[in-house]
């Protein structure tokens, strides 16, 4: 598995401006290239290809208005220039249905008072950590880094990125082998919400952590100082540093909360079901602070990035589940005897009736079967869920919704069916 290793930069007053001046040439070539395309559909002349782009990047790097780009490493260039094609393809890809998820725009001009800039060096510029533990970057010197951890292998590529507030990141591209854990026996379905940020199936509530709100004093006091600085002066970029180092301190406190939780949940249960919410819908309602100050889609991810390593299975179920079908049992005596209780759809067993996150591990469970060189597919059941469905061998759940699951390469379970 490919995974990114980020570590923090401080380089010299001198290696400031070299990596000032290598982001700005990255920033024209990428400029340069959207234009040229731009202009070739305005014209209703064909676009250009990658290799012709190429080929006038190294044309103009020969003329004088554009010499001083041979100042910086070429292939720096040449990754900012794949970025614009990048996303021209993303684009044709969400135009044409290819693409799934949200409809992607054009691409826009880069500019220098964005939040934050960034340039890719990759082996063919022969960056490499040196025995001292500094970055020699082609270009721009040997950087110091503060390692806080080892790289698991050699990295095939290295992001430089600064952010508002003036931080330097160095970003490692790596092959991180798995790191199964040991099995268990623990199963756990996650709803996750607002006023508890995650309640477990096993009755555990975790408490939102509210950390933009209760930083929010501070951003305010921040943002009005700011506001009365004039325009232009030192003081008011002093001032804006201060605004973007209030916003990352909440983003890293988020951020390390996030990763504690999740490696939690990763290291105690083999299965995981967690429902598939609509964050961006969600975003767009009165509720859209506390909905971004959740931070629940970088939460699943780093489930699901961390359960493929881990050899746990992660369940996602679709936001369109009719949960509510677990029909409850009126019975006065049996309710006397055990509560309220509800009807599982899939076994047609009797359980207590539970929260939506009992109800998304036990559907995640009914629909895990284990095959073994192509054998005949069984849907399994939890314990106390009660016996299992029956089904003909080599037939499978159907259902209308969808839902996935990752597992490791070579193991033995699949997913034979659809919740």
């Amino acid at each position: 598995m490919q995974l990114r290793y980020a570590y923090r930069l401080d380089p010299t007053p001198a290696q400031r401006r070299a990596l000032g001046r290598a982001f700005g040439c990255a920033r024209v070539v990428f400029n340069d290239a959207v234009a040229a395309r731009r202009d070739a559909r305005e014209a209703g002349a064909p676009f250009p290809t990658d290799a012709a782009l190429s080929k006038a990047l190294t044309a103009a790097k020969r003329t004088p208005e554009r010499a001083w780009l041979a100042q910086v490493s070429a292939v720096v260039l040449q990754q900012a220039l794949a970025d614009a094609n990048t996303a021209y393809r993303n684009l044709c890809a969400s135009i044409t249905g290819a693409r799934k998820g949200r409809r992607l725009g054009a691409p826009r001009f880069r500019s220098r008072k964005d939040r934050a800039q960034s340039i890719r060096f990759t082996r063919a510029a022969r960056f490499r950590v040196l025995p001292n533990g500094r970055l020699r970057l082609p270009g721009i010197g040997d950087v110091a880094v503060r390692w806080s951890r080892d790289l698991p292998s050699d990295p095939s590529s290295v992001t430089v990125t600064v952010d508002a507030a003036g931080r330097y990141h160095a970003s490692f591209v790596v092959d991180a082998p798995d790191a199964p854990l040991p099995p268990t026996s623990q199963e756990v379905g996650i709803d996750l919400g607002l006023t508890h940020f995650a309640v477990l199936s096993d009755g555990t509530k975790v408490d939102a952590p509210r950390i933009a709100r209760k930083a929010g004093a501070k951003l305010r006091r921040a943002q009005k100082e700011l506001a009365r600085r004039q325009k232009g002066s030192a003081n008011r970029e002093k001032s804006r540093r201060k605004v973007a180092r209030a916003h990352v301190r909440v983003a890293d406190t988020r951020r390390d909360w996030l990763h504690k939780l999740s490696t939690t949940v990763v290291r105690e249960n083999q299965l995981i079901a967690v429902e598939d919410l609509a964050v961006a819908g969600l975003a767009r309602t009165r509720l859209a602070r506390s909905v971004h100050d959740a931070g629940w889609s970088t939460f699943v991810q780093m489930l699901a990035y961390k359960a493929q390593r881990a050899g746990r299975m992660l369940v996602k179920i679709d936001r369109w589940f009719p949960s509510t079908r677990g029909r409850t049992d009126r019975n006065p005596r049996r309710s006397r005897q055990g509560g309220r209780q509800s009807k599982c759809v899939r076994s047609g067993a009797l359980t207590a009736l539970c929260s939506r996150s009992r109800i998304a591990g036990c559907m995640a469970r009914c629909s895990v079967a284990t095959t073994s060189d192509q054998a005949a597919a069984s849907v399994s059941t939890p314990s106390g869920c009660g016996s299992p469905a029956a089904s003909p061998a080599g037939t499978a759940w159907k259902h209308s919704a969808s839902c996935w699951w990752m597992l490791p390469s070579g193991s033995t379970r699949t997913w034979v069916g659809s919740l």
